[in-house]
């Protein structure tokens, strides 16, 4: 089955924790600090993959995390970085935010890696709390999560021709005699249930990528059969060569099948209308109804479009074609690589800036976010000097004036997390 469109959840690994920990050895009277850091979590990472044609993978596995950073250790001993993990995708997936359909990245480079999820922070072990007033810290910072999200795979084929028209008009003979690509080649409707790709190479260095989209039906733009599935592909390329039977096998009307095609990408992105075509009249080689060939001719001729008459099977007219298509594609700028809509590293903290957000539940006092959470959960309440830290990031952060400018009191309860505690100032 073909499948080209997939959500999937990332979530990258938590950082470490920082340890807790003092030197105990043999002649030390009184050993310092000496907890290590806690390591990096693993980022999700992914990876364009040129073998790959499809996201079928993605239909069986829906959700990807990379490890956790290992806790620090005595020794100043610091945690193992957590290991990436590399998704592996087809080239020309875009990547969408599921929640906002925004595009994050285009994944059709094939010399780079993407990140999509950062790892968290590890944590700081107790020795970098010593200072010369508190000289046996006994709290460490706990590790930061890693990023995670629900995000939207979508496969739009890299290529700089597509061949488009109703099934079963020859397109995959025409790929198969052009390209070294070997499609799936029968006499009955939908044989190609998923795009081929080939590369016409026309020799002293000129050549183009040409796909074969699966053909296209009357009502394709609004989902009927795998309408949208397919006309996706179509969004990248430069040239359409749009592959009309002339043959009259089928007792089609050629000049409908033009009509009915062209609506369809009309319906389906404005865009599309606007691309530029080339007409290739095939199955030149078994015509059985001459006036429809001929009336096809005249209208297209009516209409100021050069028709390219040909035979794939044969191979008739075909060098006569990809030379012209060539030709066409030096006019042209190079394939569209889609710009990202936002940017999932623009603000470190999604609460414009401060790290933290505050609201009310009923008598509660909420307060998440990135770093309130860091902070909060390095908290050791039964030691005093963790209990001083914790007060003075509260304060030189802003947090504490902002509880007050929002009415809370002494006694009233705030909650960071699953972290609990009464309000004191």
């Amino acid at each position: 089955m073909f499948t080209d469109k997939a959500k999937i959840f990332i979530q990258a690994g938590k950082g470490g924790n920082g340890a807790i920990s003092f030197r105990r050895e043999k002649y030390v009277a009184a050993g310092g600090p000496d907890g290590g850091d806690g390591g990096k979590g693993g980022d999700v990472i992914f990876r364009v993959e040129t073998g790959m044609t499809t996201l079928m993978d993605f239909r069986y596995k829906r959700k990807y995390a990379a490890q956790s950073g290992a806790d620090g250790a005595g020794k100043r001993r610091k945690g193992k970085k957590g290991d990436d993990i590399i998704i592996k995708v087809p080239q020309g997936t875009v990547v969408r935010d599921a929640d906002s359909n925004r595009i994050i990245a285009d994944l059709s480079s094939t010399d780079r890696d993407f990140v999509l999820a950062r790892g968290g922070n590890g944590g700081w072990g107790n020795a970098h709390f010593a200072t010369a007033v508190r000289q046996t810290p006994n709290f460490a910072k706990n590790g930061q999560p890693g990023d995670e999200r629900e995000i939207i795979l979508e496969l739009k084929l890299l290529a700089d021709v597509g061949l488009v028209g109703f099934p079963n008009v020859g397109k995959s003979t025409l790929l198969s005699m052009t390209t070294k690509a070997d499609p799936k080649i029968a006499d009955y409707h939908f044989t190609t249930l998923e795009p081929n790709l080939g590369v016409v190479d026309l020799g002293e260095g000129r050549s183009f990528v040409l796909a074969d989209i699966p053909g296209i039906i009357e009502g394709a733009s609004e989902g009927v059969g795998l309408g949208h599935e397919f006309l996706r592909h179509i969004e990248r390329t430069r040239i359409l060569i749009h592959v009309v039977d002339i043959s009259g096998v089928e007792g089609r009307n050629p000049i409908e099948d033009f009509d009915i095609i062209n609506a369809e990408l009309a319906a389906y992105d404005m865009a599309l209308e606007e691309r530029p075509q080339i007409v290739a009249a095939n199955k030149t080689d078994i015509i059985q109804d001459a006036d429809a060939y001929n009336e096809f001719l005249a209208e297209m001729k009516r209409r100021g479009v050069t028709v390219y008459e040909i035979s794939a099977a044969t191979n008739k007219g075909v060098k006569e074609l990809m030379q012209k298509t060539y030709e066409e594609l030096t006019k042209l700028p190079p394939v569209t690589v889609f710009e990202p809509e936002m940017d999932i590293y623009e603000d470190e903290f999604a609460d414009d800036g401060k790290g933290y957000e505050i609201t009310r539940d009923n008598e509660v006092y909420v307060i998440s976010g990135s770093w309130i959470e860091a902070v909060g959960g390095s908290v050791n309440f039964s030691d005093s000097e963790s209990l001083q830290y914790f007060q003075r990031a509260l304060l030189n952060r802003g947090v504490i004036e902002d509880l007050i400018n929002m009415g809370i009191r002494e006694g009233d309860t705030v909650r960071i997390g699953d972290l609990e505690f009464d309000f004191v100032y």
